[in-house]
C-alpha cells in the first residue's frame, strides 16, 4: 500500500512556515527568508532539508540556544578571504550575508572564500551556492554538523553528514548543481522514514548504535548514518571540516551541537567559495563548454535496467518543475509533527487535501 501523504501548493506552505517562525519570535524579514530557503528544497525534492527542519528549528530557538537578533560580525579580511563570526545567529540569515561578502570579494579579486564559525543549520547547501551562481560565479558552499557519523572503522560519532555543494552560473534552474552529503544520505532523510512511521530504511544507509549495520528505522534514528563509499567520505567529512572547523577557529567534530545535542547552541561552520568564471574565459564561453561537458555525459548508453543518464541536478530541477504545479507532498507522519510544533508557538496549519503519493 502507498504511503499515505497530504498535498499543499508552495504558496500556504511558505506562508505556513513563515508564520510559524514569526511565531516563535523571528524577524518578519528572517522569517521570510528561512521559508523560502526551506520551501525550495521542497520544490526540489530534497525533503529531508523543507520545512521539517522547523520542527527542531523551533525547539532550539524555544531553548533560547540561538540569537534571533544578531547579523554576526567580521573577524578578518584580507584579499579574497574572510573570516566570520555568527555569533550564534540564525544560519540562513548569516549564510545571506557571508555569500554577498563572498560575491563582493570574488568580483573583486577572482576567487574568496569565507570561513563561518559559530552559526547555526542553514537549511540545504545548494540554496547559498545557488545565490553564489547569479552572480557569475561557481559557487561553492560546505558545512559541518552534529557529531552523527563515526569516522571508517570507528564505532562512535564524531563527525556530521558534512555536505559539499558546487553550482554553475547560467541557466538557474537546468544547470549542473551538486548538492551531497560525506554520508550515504543526509540524516533528515532517516528522521524522515521515522517520522512517516516507515519500519525499515534501505541497506548501507546506516549503522545502529553498536556501530553494526541496519535496516532498522528505529535502530537508526539512535544509531547513525554511514560514510559515504567507507574511507572516502570519511576523507571528505574531514576536508569539510578543516575548511569550515579548524580554519574559521571556530568548533569542530564533537563540539558542535545541533539536531541530536539541543542543549547547547549548534556553533556549526560554514564556508562559501566564489570562482569568477570571467577571470577565465567569457562566461557564454564557459556556459557553451559546460554544456558540451554534459552532453558527453547524458549522450552515454544508458546501462541494463536504465533509460537515460543523467546529471548531478537533473531530477531535482524535475521535481521542481512538477511540484510548482501539482504541489509539495508531505509524509502525514511530517505534516502532522508540523502540527503539533505549530500548536506550540500558537500557529493553525492550512487546510490541506489527502493523497496516495509514490515518491
Amino acid at each position: 500500500m502507498a504511503e499515505q501523504y497530504i498535498l499543499i501548493q508552495s504558496a500556504p506552505l511558505k506562508a505556513f512556515a513563515k508564520s510559524m517562525l514569526m511565531g516563535a519570535g523571528v524577524a518578519v524579514d528572517r522569517a521570510e527568508l528561512v521559508a523560502q530557503s526551506l520551501l525550495e528544497a521542497n520544490l526540489r525534492g530534497v525533503d529531508s532539508h523543507g520545512v521539517q527542519l522547523l520542527n527542531f528549528y523551533i525547539e532550539h530557538m524555544a531553548m533560547g540556544c540561538m540569537n534571533l537578533t544578531t547579523n554576526g560580525r567580521i573577524v578578518t579580511e584580507s584579499g579574497g578571504t574572510m573570516t566570520y563570526d555568527a555569533d550564534n545567529g540564525i544560519g540562513q540569515v548569516i549564510s545571506d550575508i557571508c555569500c554577498d561578502h563572498t560575491i563582493r570579494l570574488a568580483k573583486a579579486n577572482g576567487m574568496a572564500l569565507v570561513s563561518v564559525r559559530h552559526s547555526n543549520h542553514f537549511g540545504a547547501a545548494a540554496f547559498w551556492s545557488q545565490k553564489i551562481a547569479r552572480a557569475g560565479l561557481i559557487g561553492m558552499s560546505f558545512c559541518n554538523a552534529t557529531p552523527l557519523v563515526p569516522p571508517w572503522q570507528g564505532k562512535e560519532p564524531r563527525f556530521g553528514t558534512n555536505p559539499i555543494c558546487m553550482a554553475m552560473p547560467g541557466a538557474p534552474e537546468t544547470g549542473w548543481l551538486l548538492d551531497m552529503a560525506t554520508t550515504t544520505v543526509a540524516m533528515g532523510k532517516i528522521f524522515k522514514a521515522n517520522f512517516s512511521g516507515d519500519p525499515t530504511i534501505p541497506a548501507g544507509w546506516a549503522f545502529d548504535s553498536d556501530g553494526v549495520p541496519t535496516t532498522d528505522t528505529q535502530k537508526a534514528v539512535k544509531g547513525m548514518p554511514m560514510p559515504l563509499g567507507g574511507y572516502k567520505g570519511y576523507g571528505l567529512a574531514l576536508m569539510v571540516e578543516i575548511l569550515v572547523g579548524v580554519l574559521s577557529g571556530g568548533s569542530m567534530s564533537t563540539e558542535v551541537g545541533g539536531v541530536r545535542i539541543r542543549t547547547r547552541p549548534m556553533s556549526c561552520g560554514q564556508a562559501f567559495i566564489g570562482i569568477d568564471v570571467e577571470r577565465f574565459m567569457p562566461l557564454d564561453e564557459f556556459n557553451a563548454r559546460m554544456d558540451k561537458l554534459v552532453g558527453l555525459a547524458k549522450d552515454t548508453p544508458p546501462a541494463p535496467g536504465y533509460t537515460e543518464v543523467l546529471v548531478a541536478g537533473e531530477p531535482e530541477w524535475r521535481s521542481l518543475r512538477k511540484r510548482r504545479v501539482q504541489g509539495i507532498p508531505l509524509s502525514k507522519g511530517v505534516w502532522q509533527q508540523l502540527g503539533k510544533t505549530a500548536s506550540l508557538v500558537k500557529v493553525t496549519p492550512p487546510e490541506v487535501a489527502d493523497i496516495e503519493y509514490q515518491g
